[in-house]
């Protein structure tokens, strides 16, 4: 109670209501006056020029790009209470979970605001949510809800931040002077129309942009075909007669022509020009023969390398083969001979793939000389095509004699182009033929080198097998002699066979009882037989004799 007698309310006083939130632990903010702590302290990214958090939004006008000190995710969102003068908003318990928001509309600049007191007026609205941005539109239902449109879209997201508030009407503490406020998006259709329209005028911006780059990646449009003149006729006749013009005049002489430029007066330049055209016929025809040659001479330098190369293979693999004889193969290590191995199959891997690549070549050669006979089939076709042409100049000499001039100078000219053609591949067949000729003597001189040289190794593999098993029989000759010497040794009164072979077969069980008989009756030097006991018991025995030279001398 004031000494005048007024009594005086508390929350008008900033002093005392600021005294009151520091006992409870809150720190106030006003808006006016200064707070009682910095702004950057209590709220990160707080504007104290708009009273709440600064915009979301970077590409605003006068808006810092610089970003905001970075906030740590578990420190926790602190509110404070917001004064206006008609009313106050107090923040909700920070233990709570913070309020739920519906998914965002595309650009939504419309909030819902529910929880409002019955006695809100659309000022205390306003005075509220100014604070958040420019306020287009505010339409309020009796039921304490309304709807705000604000002029820009980061507001929204500045509006958000009211959400969960408690307001309270003045100083009052009716029930109907207190609400707890909850905001939310809301989708309105002109906020989606204006978002269409932004839309449509970036997807414009962006085919104008796509547009340009294809018009700058676009190649230049050819240069425009001249009309027709006498004096242009002139320069084009001179044009058709310079090798190097003659792509660019002969597509002016096809355009002038596809427009109708040809009548009465302008036959004879046409024809003239035509049959420029026409005479470079030959030199083309001359160019192709030129580049076959030189064709052909290219085929055959690498054909008569690839034939060097194979010879090369064939001496390398002689190598390989004499140096696995025996009688050079003994003396080298057992690495070096794993490692000229090695090297011998790869280099025979090697000349049977480069033998594949000449047969390869020689059979383009034979389908070479099948296209021979369709060129033949061509020629007969040309032919044809002359005769026929022919009997329609005959049918032609009956009509007007303006039709029949033109027509026997077109058919002239047809059947000069179709005799000099057929002349032309007359001559590309001789010497196809002379090609064919030669090629198939080389073929038939190749298959007899191959023959020859699958001979020679077939031969040389013989010859190697048959060394490597007579030499194998001799060893194992002289080492079964070997043994059966010290075995008989061993028993000074003789052996039979089968007692002696029993002995052998644990040692080797491929050795039979007959081819030890034979050996020991091929060293008669070696190996004696004699027989022992008496009627029934009577046996052949086998003593080792080796030694008995040796004692008699």
């Amino acid at each position: 109670m004031a000494a005048d007698g007024v009594e005086q309310n508390p929350l008008s006083d900033p002093g005392a209501w600021a005294t009151a939130m520091n006992n409870l632990g809150i720190l106030p903010v006003g808006i006016s006056g200064q707070p009682l702590v910095s702004d950057s302290l209590c709220i990160q990214r707080f504007d104290p020029g708009l009273g709440l958090i600064a915009p979301i939004n970077p590409l605003m006008a006068g808006i810092s790009l610089v970003p905001p000190p970075p906030v740590p995710p578990d420190m926790p969102l602190i509110k404070e209470i917001i004064h206006c003068k008609s009313c106050t908003l107090f923040p909700q318990n920070p233990n709570l979970p913070p309020p739920s928001t519906r998914e965002r509309p595309p650009g939504c600049k419309t909030v819902f605001v529910g929880g409002l007191p019955e006695n809100a007026t659309e000022d205390i609205i306003r005075e509220v949510f100014e604070q958040c941005g420019e306020i287009i539109a505010i339409r309020k239902s009796k039921k304490n809800f309304c709807h705000i449109r604000f002029s820009e879209e980061f507001m929204v997201d500045k509006s958000l931040y009211l959400s969960g508030y408690r307001m309270r009407i003045g100083s009052s503490t009716d029930k109907k002077d207190s609400g707890r406020i909850h905001v939310d998006f809301a989708q309105a259709r002109d906020d989606l129309y204006e978002w269409e329209c932004k839309q449509r005028l970036f997807a414009r911006e962006e085919r104008h942009r796509r547009k340009i780059h294809e018009d700058r990646l676009r190649p230049p449009s050819p240069p425009p075909i001249v009309h027709f003149s006498e004096h242009e006729s002139a320069m084009l006749a001179e044009k058709l007669k310079d090798d190097h013009k003659f792509s660019e005049a002969t597509a002016v002489l096809f355009t002038w022509i596809d427009r109708g430029e040809v009548n009465r007066r302008t036959a004879n330049h046409f024809y003239s020009m035509i049959q420029s055209a026409n005479s470079h016929v030959r030199r083309l025809m001359s160019e192709k023969a030129q580049h076959e040659e030189e064709m052909e001479r290219a085929k055959e330098i690498f054909k008569n390398a690839l034939l060097a190369i194979l010879t090369q293979f064939e001496q390398i693999t002689a190598v390989f083969t004499a140096a696995t004889r025996q009688k050079a193969w003994d003396h080298f290590s057992k690495a070096q001979r794993k490692n000229i191995d090695i090297w011998r199959k790869q280099c025979e891997e090697l000349r049977n793939a480069h033998s594949e690549e000449i047969m390869g070549i020689r059979r383009e050669e034979e389908m070479e000389m099948e296209e021979n006979d369709s060129l033949r089939w061509q020629l007969d076709a040309y032919r044809n095509e002359v005769e026929l042409l022919k009997q329609e100049q005959s049918r032609s000499c009956r009509q007007d004699d303006d039709h029949t001039l033109t027509h026997a100078h077109g058919a002239e000219a047809q059947i000069q182009l179709l005799q000099q053609n057929m002349h032309n591949m007359q001559q590309q067949l001789a010497s196809l033929q002379e090609k064919l000729a030669s090629k198939e003597a080389e073929l038939e001189k190749a298959r007899e080198e191959h023959r020859y040289l699958e001979g020679q190794v077939l031969a040389l593999e013989t010859g190697w097998i048959t060394t490597l098993c007579l030499f194998v029989t001799v060893i194992m000759s002289v080492l079964s002699a070997g043994i059966i010497s010290t075995f008989l040794h061993v028993h000074p009164f003789g052996a039979n066979l089968e007692y002696l072979w029993s002995y052998i077969q644990r040692l080797d069980s491929k050795v039979s009882a007959g081819e030890l008989e034979r050996l020991m009756v091929r060293l008669p030097a070696m190996f004696r037989q004699e027989l022992s006991g008496v009627g029934a018991t009577l046996e052949k025995r086998w003593k080792f004799c080796g030694f008995d030279s040796l004692g008699s001398a």
